[in-house]
């Protein structure tokens, strides 16, 4: 039996905690949008709280197929102008907090280059208007140890920082009565 010899040990144990660290899956990537909306609270939740409503105001979305209203269970079929489909459950509705959470059901890399998404949309008082919070968390569309540049941190991040700000963005223009931008 072979023995490491003592001045070898901080080598090994440098090379053993290298090699760990590049084989890391990927991390939870969280972002969170906010806007400020000229109107009050309440008349921006009508918009916003109704989850199978989505269409209404997101300037991405083609088409919105929903079902169980507003229920925890309830589910939409996003279809994005870009392409791709976003499936969607809703596990949480409090119209009097309002706020709703909700998760992807099954990933379309076409849709949003992530994985494993949940998002909390929010609305709350902010002095004469409105203030809308839309947070996510999620993992890179591509879960390996090497993605794919369309499949990593930087691309999904991007991708859900544009969704969320076109969305709040239209959201915006529609409570305002504007032409979304």
């Amino acid at each position: 039996m072979r023995l490491i010899r003592p001045a070898l040990l901080p080598t090994l144990l440098f090379a053993v905690a290298a090699t760990a660290a590049l084989a890391h899956g990927p991390t939870p990537q969280k972002i969170e949008q906010t806007i400020t909306i000229a109107a009050p609270p309440a008349a921006v939740w009508t918009i916003v709280g109704d989850f199978g409503g989505i269409g209404a105001w997101h300037p991405d979305v083609a088409k919105v197929e929903a079902t169980g209203g507003n229920g925890e269970g309830a589910s939409r079929k996003v279809t994005l102008k870009g392409g791709g489909t976003l499936d969607e459950g809703l596990d949480e509705w409090k119209a009097d907090g309002m706020t709703y959470s909700y998760r992807m059901s099954e990933p379309d890399l076409k849709a949003l280059p992530v994985s494993s998404y949940s998002a909390t949309l929010t609305v709350t008082p902010e002095g004469a208007g409105s203030k809308v919070s839309w947070a996510g968390r999620f993992y890179r569309g591509d879960t390996g140890n090497e993605p794919p540049e369309e499949l990593s941190d930087a691309a999904g991040r991007a991708a859900m920082e544009r969704y969320l700000g076109d969305g709040l963005r239209g959201l915006k223009a529609k409570a305002e009565g504007k032409t979304a931008p």
